[in-house]
């Protein structure tokens, strides 16, 4: 099978449990940048669990303003830089975070949508917004991760929002990523599926 057709089944199969799929114009753009079916089936993996984060916290804080399409976005092309850098699909590295930053700025896409790119692996500063917390929490918690002090972050921005204690909402917090990390061996195996680069099958 083509790697152009493992892409495009990557980008689109049902799963169990179900993925939405990747916002418009992300699939096309990873089709035109002949992406690694293993990037495309990451990306909706983490781009899954964001959607379901975000959905979670507006409903637990609707205090909390959450740019929805940024979140969205961002955790669908977090790691789009490593199609310019695919050994970093496999093992660590970070020349994919500026990288696809600047690959999805050179797309048109604007700086508020291409930054998380470039932060996702960062979550403190005073530049660190909400939604980066978010997308970061997806990226780790999609695999069944659990970061402490990422946690305690998205928690106090919940807890500043709603005027609820900290450690209310970090419990809210925990039980709600326990419960998505129970789910995580599915999204690994539905990513191991696909290969790890665009050329391992001829097309």
């Amino acid at each position: 099978m083509s790697s152009t057709v493992l892409l495009q089944h990557a980008l689109t199969t049902p799963t169990d449990p179900a993925m939405r799929p990747l916002p418009d114009p992300v699939p096309e753009l990873l089709l035109t940048l002949r992406a690694a079916p293993r990037l495309a089936a990451h990306l909706r993996a983490v781009h899954d669990v964001a959607h379901r984060l975000v959905d979670w916290a507006t409903a637990r804080c609707p205090a909390l303003q959450i740019d929805r399409e940024a979140v969205s976005f961002g955790a669908a092309t977090h790691d789009i830089g490593k199609v310019l850098h695919p050994a970093e699909l496999t093992g660590p590295g970070s020349a994919h975070e500026p990288a696809g930053r600047d690959l999805l700025l050179g797309h048109g896409f604007p700086p508020r949508l291409a930054r998380f790119a470039g932060t996702h692996a960062a979550w403190a500063g005073p530049a660190v917004i909400v939604e980066d917390l978010l997308v970061s929490t997806a990226d780790k918690i999609w695999k069944g991760k659990r970061v402490a002090d990422l946690e305690d972050l998205l928690s106090a921005r919940l807890s500043a929002a709603s005027g609820t204690e900290p450690w209310e909402e970090f419990l809210a917090l925990d039980d709600f990523l326990t419960a998505l990390a129970d789910t995580a061996a599915a999204r690994l195996a539905f990513q191991s599926a696909y290969p790890a680069f665009a050329d391992s099958t001829a097309d």
